[in-house]
């Protein structure tokens, strides 16, 4: 690394290898004090080119260069070290996603602040002399403080006065300054507190999964279980068992989305008289920092977050919980691509400690690994109490069509009238966000598309403006068609919440409708002022797109209505039947989940499919075995194994070249098959062309290792950005 520094002054040196939060595939070699080198996992600070920068000491993998070669650290930071098994999953994560090392370690040091601490914050505690003029400000502020401490902002506003009020109390000497922490710890969970009343399924699901985390030894098990079945209760009876056995354990919750994690805060809260440490992208800076910093030390044993929790620095994690396993949530698909749950399992088995999957539709993924023998799993059959899973039906749209220009069919609109007459609550289900998925010209059929973007701007006409989803982008809704200057020319095709919802109130004007989708309610606690309305009663009809499809309990839901179930059988993807199964399945598991018995309709063109035959009959099993014969006869996952290589650029003939030779340079290999190149259905976006390349191969074969070799015979060139997906997700 660059010319040797000035080190003299450290007399005798060794050498340690350094690994930066950058996207860099090694560690790099430094020199220090003989004696005091730093262990692995040890943050330091050293140079890197010509700047500083915040590293981990690395396990060394070779010989280290010659120290006349080398610089020296600069400093060793006082922080909690990295621990040896999240070391060796770092080192794991990397070779398995085939991205570089260094990208890995900077997902576990994203909070940046979080090492040196934040500066210690002044509060103010009772006691001091009496002062000399005693206003009703004053009076008012010495009877809220007390031995606990609070800050300035906190016994101002408890006080109802200004700032001032408080400090001038302080210089007066009537309250006495304290420093605090401005992250204090979390209140460790009561593990003498018992959960709730189990039913016998209940209970012996829970016992079982207790005597594995008793045995201290890895081990996947599903808890599969049908919507209200109560698989939540039975998971936090093996949480409380970890930390019951380990003083110093620590225990990760993991759910797909805010939506779920904010009303599950509180319901942990509410079974451990503590409030759990929470991850998720809508924190501040500050609670971030204090997360992170709790559970580096230790003193944060019960996480709750989405899937980056996985990168937290845990000393000594003992459980994973993987809520919802079968959500594509957990599929990051920005910077590293991984798979939360593959990665969860993946780190129970090289540290030794279990992990509980818990789903009512669990991935094909997971049902094979049960089925092989690989997993453990414990069922919850029934619904929990007197409630019972709700009566499917399907309406087939060819025969019981809606009035022309509508989407609701006579059967669901006569259906939801009956809930109505009842005081009892309906749920219109269409995952599809705005008023219409497509804007188009009537004159020449041009049709509204992102700048540089082959993505189609949606209406919403709430805000009056056209939408990519895919980019961000947005403008006002034109007058005129951008192609033949046509006059009100522009018109929406096919519905969205909003349309849908604009047809529910013209027909049912004195009910009380709500919208819900990330547009309608964009923040977490817009989204719970929705979400707590329903629960409470307050609305008649909620019209939702997925983020209502599941863990959420609506005591009066009777009905659940899908608009279009249709909406996710085409496309090609391979997992196509599996998500639409998945996701009606828990929509429509919203309907009847107290004492008044559920109802689900489901609209479709499409009668005959498979999917929608086996929500009809409730035949899930066999659904998944033919799902699985479908996959196996492919050889797709889990039967055999996939990778994405997707080639991007701006230069559509550089791309073009670049996939052209990546083809011919594919090593030839027994048991594995390569598709394309191809260029992908969204082929521009954000005026980025894309092309892809699949990697089929036998389950036998190391598929890094193939794709490490093709791609060392490319030549790399900056104008194309190659990324590999192992295991894909997401084919547009």
């Amino acid at each position: 690394m660059g010319a040797p520094a000035e080190n003299g002054g450290l007399g005798l040196q060794s050498c340690v290898s350094v690994l930066f939060p950058l996207p860099l595939p090694k560690a790099y070699d430094y020199l220090c004090a003989v004696g005091d080198a730093p262990e692995p996992g040890t943050f330091v600070r050293a140079p890197f080119g010509p700047r500083e920068v915040t590293g981990v000491v690395w396990p060394s993998n070779g010989d280290p260069a010659a120290p006349e070669k080398l610089k020296a650290i600069i400093d060793v930071i006082d922080a909690p070290p990295l621990s040896g098994e999240l070391i060796d999953f770092i080192n794991w994560t990397a070779d398995y996603t085939m991205f570089p090392l260094g990208a890995i370690l900077r997902m576990v040091m994203r909070v940046s602040d979080a090492l040196e601490g934040p500066r210690m914050q002044t509060a103010f505690v009772a006691g001091g002399a009496k002062p000399a003029r005693l206003t009703p400000q004053r009076k008012a502020v010495l009877d809220i403080a007390s031995d606990a401490p609070m800050t300035t902002a906190e016994l101002a506003s408890a006080a109802g006065v200004s700032d001032g009020v408080v400090r001038g109390l302080a210089d007066a000497g009537a309250l006495t300054r304290v420093d605090i922490d401005p992250d204090p710890p979390f209140d460790p969970p009561d593990l003498s507190r018992a959960g709730h009343n189990l039913s016998d399924d209940q209970q012996f699901a829970a016992d079982e999964i207790k005597k594995t985390v008793a045995r201290g030894e890895h081990k996947a098990i599903l808890i599969d279980g049908v919507t209200g079945s109560g698989k939540t209760e039975v998971y936090l009876e093996a949480v409380a068992e970890a930390l019951k056995l380990d003083p110093a354990a620590q225990v990760l919750i993991l759910l797909p989305e805010i939506a779920l994690t904010l009303p599950f805060l509180g319901r942990v809260e509410e079974r451990f008289a503590a409030a759990p440490a929470p991850w998720h992208s809508e924190l501040t800076g500050a609670q971030r920092r204090r997360t992170w910093r709790r559970v580096a030390e230790g003193s944060a044993r019960l996480v709750v977050g989405a899937r980056s929790a996985l990168f937290l620095p845990f000393p000594n994690l003992k459980l994973i919980v993987v809520d919802e396993e079968h959500d594509n949530a957990y599929k990051q698909e920005e910077g590293v691509i991984y798979h939360a749950r593959d990665l969860s399992v993946a780190r129970g088995a090289r540290a030794g400690f279990p992990v509980i999957l818990a789903s009512a539709t669990p991935s094909l993924e997971t049902v094979v690994n049960v089925d092989e023998g690989r997993y453990g799993a414990v069922g919850l059959p029934a619904r929990f109490a007197e409630a019972a899973l709700p009566d499917i039906g399907l309406i087939d749209m060819r025969e019981d069509a809606p009035e022309a220009g509508k989407w609701l069919s006579p059967a669901l609109v006569k259906a939801i009238d009956e809930r109505l007459s009842t005081d009892e609550q309906s749920m219109l289900f269409l995952n599809r966000r705005g008023y219409a998925p497509m804007t188009l010209c009537r004159r020449c059929g041009h049709k509204m598309t992102a700048p540089g973007s082959d993505t189609m701007l949606v209406e919403h006409r709430f805000d009056k403006r056209l939408v990519c989803h895919h980019t961000g982008f947005s403008m006002p809704k034109p007058s005129a068609c951008p192609e033949c200057n046509a006059v009100d020319s522009l018109t929406p095709c096919g519905p969205g919440v909003e349309r849908v919802a604009e047809e529910a109130r013209a027909r049912w004007p004195d009910a009380n409708i709500s919208v819900l989708s990330s547009d309608t309610a964009p923040g977490p606690r817009a989204m719970r002022e929705v979400l707590d309305a329903m629960q409470n009663g307050e609305i008649d009809i909620l019209i939702a797109t997925q983020v209502a499809a599941k863990g959420h309990h609506f005591p009066n839901l009777t009905l659940v209505g899908v608009v279009d179930a249709d909406l996710g059988l085409s496309g090609g993807d391979l997992r196509a039947g599996e998500r639409t199964y998945q996701l009606l399945s828990q929509v429509t598991g919203r309907a009847g989940r107290a004492k008044k018995p559920g109802r689900a309709l489901l609209q479709t063109y499409q009668p005959h499919a498979g999917v929608l035959q086996a929500l009809a009959s409730g035949d899930r099993d066999a659904f998944l075995a033919a799902e699985a014969e479908g996959r196996r006869s492919l050889g797709y996952p889990p039967y055999g194994r996939l990778a994405s290589v997707t080639l991007r650029s701006r230069d559509e003939i550089a791309l073009d070249n670049m996939a052209k030779a990546m083809r011919m340079a594919a090593p030839l290999a027994d048991g594995v098959e390569i598709l394309g190149p191809a260029r992908t259905p969204i082929y521009r976006l954000r005026g980025i062309a894309r092309q892809r390349m699949l990697v089929k191969a036998r389950r036998n074969v190391h598929l890094q290792a193939y794709l490490s070799d093709w791609l060392s015979r490319i030549k790399k060139t900056s104008v194309v950005r190659i990324s590999v997906d192992i295991n894909p997700y997401n084919f547009l």
